[in-house]
């Protein structure tokens, strides 16, 4: 009878740890091939003109301006390092920090956006917004509702 209840014991605990580790992550399924192939999309918007003859990462240190570089460093933390983190590690927080960043980086592309299509403060109107940060602005978006998608899955 001890062996029986040392089985049942140990039975019991696997149990119990499957069910933490389960707990802890997120089964991504076809939005995780959605989510990369959006990561991919912003690191080519990165490689693209975001403020007339610079690109994206020249932007993300420090030409162009400071919003355009504001978004060009949360698009890259929060939409490609934190997306790749959480689509490896699967791990369910991870989720919240690419759904919350995502929708904070979306806010920073529109300024973006806007700053390179108002006028500065010597009345010249910018010349627009290049064809990279437009992409990164629509691949952030849609990161950020795919991510918010998946962390409210588990709630």
């Amino acid at each position: 009878m001890n062996e029986n209840e040392t089985d049942v014991d140990r039975l019991g605990a696997d149990v119990d740890a499957i069910g933490k580790k389960v707990s802890r992550t997120v089964e991504l399924g076809r939005r995780g091939f959605v989510i990369s192939v959006l990561v991919f999309v912003l690191i080519v918007g990165q490689i693209l003109p975001w403020v007339g003859d610079h690109v994206g990462w020249q932007v993300l240190f420090g030409q162009g301006g400071a919003i355009p570089q504001l978004f060009a460093a949360t698009s890259t933390v929060i939409g490609v390092l934190c997306s790749v983190l959480a689509l490896g590690t699967r791990r369910w927080w991870l989720t919240w920090v690419c759904a919350i960043g995502g929708w904070f980086s979306s806010v920073d592309g529109l300024l973006a956006v806007w700053s390179q299509q108002s006028s500065g403060a010597n009345n010249a109107v910018g010349g627009g917004p290049g064809i990279g940060m437009i992409i990164a602005l629509i691949a952030i978006i849609l990161l950020a509702g795919n991510w918010m998608r998946t962390a409210f899955s588990r709630a």
